[in-house]
């Protein structure tokens, strides 16, 4: 057993995919070699059993950590504002909070009243506006509320993600 913090896990985590990446590259590159016929072949070091044992143990190592942390984010609770919420409810409600301000935030650029360009229309050269149908103000703040919330769940996640260890079955 060993304990780490998310932060540490997802590091190592990401490490490991790298060092995966590495034996796959060196296999797809090592596995088989061109060679003319009146010419000596250079011949890449390649060893079947070695490459394939050590990516399985890679493979087992990432599953290890990634399941480690799975558990912790299912069963972690953080305080957020004046409640409580497991770090993968903190992840998914964020998503969902993002997208949310994504749409606010293109909400609270719209102009009350803009002329839209009828321009590639010859006959028709009556002016149309598109309005906003509902209140500015109430929008921004919409957008400044969620903004807000989504700030307070990343300081708590990132509070919860440098200081509180579980453990790995490294």
């Amino acid at each position: 057993m060993q304990k780490m913090t998310s932060a540490y896990a997802n590091k190592k985590l990401k490490s490991l995919e790298e060092d995966k990446a590495f034996w796959v590259n060196k296999e797809a590159t090592s596995c088989t070699y061109i060679a003319a016929i009146n010419e000596e072949p250079v011949i890449p070091e390649y060893d079947y059993l070695e490459v394939a044992q050590t990516i399985e143990d890679i493979d087992a190592k990432i599953a290890v950590l990634k399941h480690a942390i799975n558990l912790n984010n299912a069963m972690a609770k953080v305080p957020v504002g004046d409640e409580e919420m497991s770090i993968d409810t903190i992840l998914v409600k964020m998503a969902q909070l993002n997208k949310r301000k994504n749409v606010l935030d293109m909400m609270r650029k719209q102009l009350p009243k803009e002329r839209l360009d009828n321009s590639y229309r010859v006959r028709n050269s009556i002016a149309e506006y598109r309005y906003i149908n509902y209140d500015l103000a109430l929008i921004k703040q919409e957008y400044e509320r969620v903004s807000d919330m989504i700030l307070l769940m990343q300081m708590s996640l990132d509070k919860y993600n440098q200081t509180v260890e579980f453990e790995v079955d490294f």
